[in-house]
């Protein structure tokens, strides 16, 4: 991924890439709403690793596991702690959560 060697660089770039494109949820007070299936995807693109996922209020999150450190790039958009269950997903499951569309538009937002 160009110009992006650890988490910190690639989350970054996510804050900007993320919008409606990528989300319906998206919104500039919450950038990260509805992100998370989508950037758990781009992540082990990046990384490799695994996609994670926990059920919350508003429905499955999805996170990921690189190298036994947990990385949810979108956490920020909870206002309150959500439990961790870190149960096993999978490629398929995230893009159920999402589109290819949305996917392919944060890809291209990321330049990968």
């Amino acid at each position: 991924m160009r110009g992006i060697t650890n988490p910190g660089d690639l989350f970054g770039r996510l804050k900007e890439a993320w919008s409606l494109e990528s989300s319906g949820s998206w919104s500039a007070e919450n950038p990260a709403k509805g992100q998370c299936s989508v950037t758990a995807l781009v992540v082990q693109d990046a990384f490799g690793g695994e996609i994670l996922k926990t059920y919350t209020p508003g429905g499955t999150h999805f996170y990921n596991l690189v190298d036994g450190i947990k990385w949810d790039m979108t956490i920020s958009q909870f206002d309150r702690p959500i439990p961790f269950a870190d149960l096993s997903s999978s490629r398929e499951e995230a893009m159920a959560d999402t589109s290819p569309a949305q996917y392919e538009a944060l890809k291209a937002r990321l330049s990968l």
